[in-house]
Order: structure tokens, then sequence, then C-alpha cells
């Protein structure tokens, strides 16, 4: 895919509720599998930035999940294990390096 076609795909949305059952609005930023792993991941971030971290969007926190798609239904799960996740902040990272090369 171009670089000119990602920017105009439409952003998937996905709402996961906070510890008060408050549903928040995160962007899917990327799903992935891990080698070796039948195990899906995503990488998402936060959509309601308040109006002080609008200048700074760069620094928005990433936030990563397991997940299993069951139907049109989707369950999160999050990463408590160490190794596990370091296998996916080192899959990521890979990930992004190699879209930055093809930019």
């Amino acid at each position: 895919m171009t670089k000119d076609n990602m920017q105009f795909e439409e952003p998937e949305i996905i709402y996961i509720p906070d510890e008060d059952g408050n549903e928040e609005e995160f962007e899917v930023v990327m799903k992935f599998e891990v080698d070796g792993s039948d195990q899906k991941y995503m990488m998402v971030v936060p959509l309601n930035v308040d109006s002080e971290d609008e200048q700074d969007e760069e620094s928005d926190e990433v936030y990563a999940f397991r997940y299993e798609e069951d139907g049109d239904d989707l369950k999160l799960y999050t990463i408590e294990d160490e190794e596990e996740w370091n296998m996916v902040e080192e899959t990521f990272n890979t990930l992004l390096a190699e879209i930055d090369d093809n930019d």
C-alpha cells in the first residue's frame, strides 16, 4: 500500500470501557500476529485528547492488547506477562521500522 492510499483510509475506531464503565474512544494503529504464536495483537491510541494535549499529539500513549474475534464481537485482553509484553513490543517496533523504511 502506498503512503497516499494510507492517508485516505478510514481509521478503525473501537470503544473500551475505563475503570468507571465509561466507554473511551480509541483508534486502532496496527493489528499483527507474533511469529510462532497464534495470538493476535492490536495497538491503539486514545482519541479523546483534551486541548492541552492536542499540541503534543506525537506523544500520545500507545496501548497494546491481545484480542480475539468472535463473530462481530471483539474481546480484548490486557498483556500482563512481561515476556509476552517484550515480544509484542519488539514485534511492534520491527513493524514500525519496516513502515518507516518504505516511506
